[in-house]
């Protein structure tokens, strides 16, 4: 098995996986923040745990014991953790961190989990982990330290955080 790296500039969301998948090659897809705030450095972990179980997707968690936050004022990590512990009451995603966005894929997953989704933007990520608990796949998970972005602003915004509740209440009412 070969793994790739490619790093792909587009902004956050379903856009910049469909980008990114036009020109991943190999069977693994890895997905992670270009600005640093995803360390390269848990990406061995990943392959090690994908190897080991054979799992479709693997997925770095905050919220187990080894990972956590680093550069979030309380506002922030308020809104992360809301998200993640509505979405575990509504949606059963199987996972932690379903507003995280470092994962490893087998290519063929992802691509028919992005042709399964209809989300844009944040709530995007919370889509993929609730359909790939729908379509059985398995998911693994590593717990990761996400450090905010030294370089640039965040996109969260009023408008995306609306966004998200109201696309986590239309997979409430449609899975």
């Amino acid at each position: 098995k070969q793994w790739y790296q490619r790093r792909v500039a587009i902004t956050a969301g379903g856009t910049a996986y469909i980008h990114g998948l036009k020109s991943a090659s190999g069977e693994f897809v890895i997905i992670l923040d270009a600005d640093m705030s995803h360390h390269p450095k848990f990406i061995k972990q990943f392959v090690d745990v994908q190897k080991e179980t054979d799992c479709d997707i693997v997925t770095g968690t905050r919220y187990r014991a080894g990972g956590g936050v680093y550069g979030w004022d309380f506002i922030r990590k308020l809104i992360s953790c809301t998200a993640n512990y509505l979405t575990q009451i509504m949606l059963w995603p199987g996972c932690s961190d379903v507003t995280g966005s470092f994962r490893l894929y087998k290519k063929e997953v992802l691509q028919d989990l992005i042709s399964s989704c209809i989300s844009k933007g944040y709530v995007f990520q919370m889509e993929m982990m609730v359909r790939a608990k729908q379509h059985g796949y398995k998911v693994n998970e590593v717990p990761i330290t996400f450090v905010d972005r030294v370089y640039g602003e965040s996109k969260i915004s009023s408008k995306e955080i609306f966004g998200f509740w109201m696309g986590m209440l239309k997979l409430f009412a449609t899975t």
